[in-house]
């Protein structure tokens, strides 16, 4: 038992971060499964301040990332505004229309192509010639595979984290540094010659 719980915590995390290719806030949902982890569990292992601290920061630093990095791929392939908000708009709604496809995985490539087309009408809707604006839509593509590699590699990190906090052996490490070594014992100076005692 003093395994399995630990082992089942782990596993269901490691299974709700494959929803980060479904372009789900799964991290979000570790840091949820972390929390009623802390409330029920007697024994919750190592999770003081820092370690929820650290969490929540690498799920923020995700959200982020994934958003700048769809914004890069567009400026990059020379998109505008307007087409990076298309991308945008077009990534989620693709998710959420494939969903249903391929136990759920329609979601990625329902991403993908979403950010593509969204990115691709609202550029050719301000005016661009075809070819620039699939030129910009293949960079808004592009970024949003980025971010979301980007954002399962954080949802890893916080499973490792999590891993440290609670597993038996790890969890209880002492936090004060290592054991102090004792000095060895000197031996007495033998008395000088011809001295009593």
């Amino acid at each position: 038992m003093e395994y399995l719980l630990p082992g089942l915590l782990l596993t269901l995390m490691g299974a709700v971060l494959l929803l980060n290719l479904l372009t789900l806030p799964a991290n979000w949902f570790m840091i949820f499964l972390v929390f009623v982890w802390r409330v029920v569990n007697p024994q919750p292992g190592a999770m003081d301040m820092v370690y929820f601290v650290s969490l929540i920061g690498l799920a923020v630093i995700g959200e982020v990332v994934e958003f700048f990095a769809q914004a890069w791929g567009t400026k990059k392939y020379g998109s505008s505004n307007t087409g990076m908000l298309g991308g945008i708009i077009g990534a989620i709604a693709g998710a959420v229309l494939c969903a249903p496809f391929f136990l759920g995985l329609g979601a990625l490539g329902g991403a993908l192509a979403g950010a593509w087309c969204g990115c691709f009408l609202f550029e050719i809707l301000r005016g661009r010639p075809a070819g620039d604006a699939a030129q910009a839509a293949k960079g808004a593509l592009l970024g949003r595979f980025c971010g979301i590699f980007i954002k399962c590699g954080i949802g890893a990190a916080m499973l490792v984290l999590t891993y440290h906090a609670v597993w038996p052996g790890l969890a209880a490490l002492p936090t004060d540094g290592p054991p102090a070594i004792p000095a060895p014992a000197v031996p007495a100076a033998a008395p000088p010659p011809g001295t009593s005692t």
